[in-house]
């Protein structure tokens, strides 16, 4: 590390936008560019990204913050951290995209996914990658991918294709197409991983029709991921840290230690419960997932994925236009009448755990004559709220049965949790505190430590977890009988839009 390196250059390619970050040797971010990202939808249910828009977002954001008073001779190290299970296939030889990125909210592999199960291949999917069979993961997406592109798949078992999560993607353009690696979170994510053996599984690779030779290299969260092409920079800067969004997001919120809790409320929202060297394994339809892995130890976690967070908000104020910012909805939700019983169910591409219902739809509960814009609001921000206590119900049952301590409080980041009367909400539901922390932008931040781990800009996991700061905590203050009351209408919502 050169001893002018001042900065972590942190790249941040999420759902909705590419934003790209510095952060000094505190943790403290410095300056943020960002794009927004085109969402793409060819059909119900289809969700699609250009990865080529992606990479070009990605040097934009990047030259942006280079041409605004740093040099790039400051920066350590670049990380990264992704939008996981976006699943993206390109030629080898030249870097070009075959078809647009199957986004990981995308449902056409519903069909597949239910053909597997029938077969009776889900127990042993779980057992061995942790996950469930659901189009939401990788591996699917990628079969689908080969069946769908004209000689994909003759051109794939000649080693001419490279798959990857945007991770491998943003990794080989960056280094000029030298390095085709993710990492462990990443690839725990692809439903091709055995997060046991820490390998590709040839069995399932079998099962869905993958030649290996698609795969990337799987690395440490902390490691050598290669150098950028000069051109780009105008000099050779090493990726150092990688890691999905959510276990990105765990390192930021220094959950280092066996039952500290995160839950990022972005896009969606994803609730991680650190389990130590233990595979937990879910009763309740949670995933059991990689949170990462320095030094060759992996780190497990408990995961529940909700489909719809922030993007509800982004529902309310460019589908229904009830706000015309996503800060009214604060104001709104605040000055809704408390005794409405309206329940939103944002079911808008299915639900996720502990449902797992991709045929599901989203539908609006309890209105009456006076039922207006404050009140459905209320409802849809209520809903991101009611969705995480049904992961926490579900973490705290299989972590119970697994003779562990169950979480005691959430700590919470990502663009909602600005909302105060969400946070209220949210641990009122909950019936737990919920901590928010000095620095929100714990995703971007994580990859930065991981980053600068690998290069000794920040130290150990120890030394990352003293930085980590509270900057408000939340107090349950509803009484239980109305936490029970307004909870239990949200059951009977839910399963009235559930199909099966």
């Amino acid at each position: 590390m050169s001893t002018s390196a001042h900065y972590i250059l942190s790249i941040d390619q999420g759902t909705t936008s590419t934003r790209a970050l510095l952060f000094d040797q505190s943790g403290s971010p410095m300056r943020v560019r960002q794009k927004e990202l085109r969402q793409i939808y060819p059909q119900d249910g289809w969700v699609e990204h250009d990865a080529g828009e992606i990479w070009q977002a990605t040097l934009d954001v990047c030259r942006g913050l280079l041409t605004a008073g740093t040099h790039v001779e400051n920066i350590a190290a670049i990380g990264i951290t992704n939008q996981r299970e976006t699943t993206v296939l390109w030629e080898r030889s030249t870097g070009k995209p075959l078809h647009n990125a199957i986004v990981w909210q995308d449902r056409r592999t519903a069909e597949l996914c239910a053909r597997l199960k029938a077969e009776g291949k889900e127990p042993a999917v779980q057992a061995k990658t942790g996950l469930l069979l659901d189009p939401y993961f990788s591996g699917t997406k990628l079969a689908w991918l080969l069946d769908n592109v004209p000689d994909a798949r003759a051109r794939a078992e000649k080693g001419e294709l490279c798959f990857g999560t945007i991770d491998s993607w943003l990794i080989y353009k960056l280094t000029g197409g030298r390095v085709h690696a993710t990492d462990a979170t990443n690839a725990s994510r692809t439903l091709l991983f055995n997060i046991g053996t820490q390998a590709w599984d040839d069995e399932i690779l079998g099962w869905l029709g993958i030649p290996r030779a698609l795969l990337p290299e799987v690395k440490d969260c902390c490691a050598d991921f290669g150098l950028t092409e000069k051109s780009l920079f105008g000099a050779e800067v090493r990726v150092a840290g990688v890691a999905g969004d959510q276990q990105a997001a765990t390192v930021g919120q220094a959950c280092f230690e066996p039952g500290l809790m995160k839950s990022t409320y972005g896009t969606g929202c994803f609730a991680v419960l650190n389990t130590g060297e233990r595979q937990v394994a879910s009763a309740n339809r949670l995933l059991t997932t990689v949170a990462y892995r320095l030094g060759g130890k992996t780190t497990y976690a408990l995961e529940g994925s909700i489909f719809m967070a922030g993007a509800i908000v982004q529902w309310l104020r460019d589908e229904m236009r009830l706000i015309s910012s996503s800060a009214e909805s604060e104001a709104l939700a605040a000055d809704a009448d408390p005794n409405s019983s309206v329940v939103l169910v944002p079911a808008f591409t299915g639900l996720g755990a502990p449902y797992w219902d991709p045929h599901a739809r989203a539908a609006l509960f309890g209105m009456t004559r006076d039922t207006g814009a404050a009140e459905i609001v209320r409802a849809a921000v209520e809903s991101v709220s009611f969705q995480t206590r049904d992961l926490m119900e579900a973490m705290t049952a299989d972590m119970k049965a697994a003779g562990l301590e169950s979480p005691q409080a959430l700590r919470v980041d990502g663009g909602m949790v600005a909302n105060n009367w969400f946070m209220q909400n949210l641990t009122d539901i909950l019936g737990r505190p919920v901590e928010r922390p000095a620095i929100t932008e714990t995703t971007a931040l994580g990859a930065a430590y991981l980053a600068g781990m690998q290069v000794g800009f920040y130290g150990t996991p120890q030394d990352v977890a003293r930085h980590w700061q509270c900057e408000r905590r939340f107090e349950p203050e509803m009484v239980e009988a109305e936490r029970a009351a307004r909870y239990g209408r949200w059951g009977q919502a839910v399963g009235r839009v559930l199909t099966r």
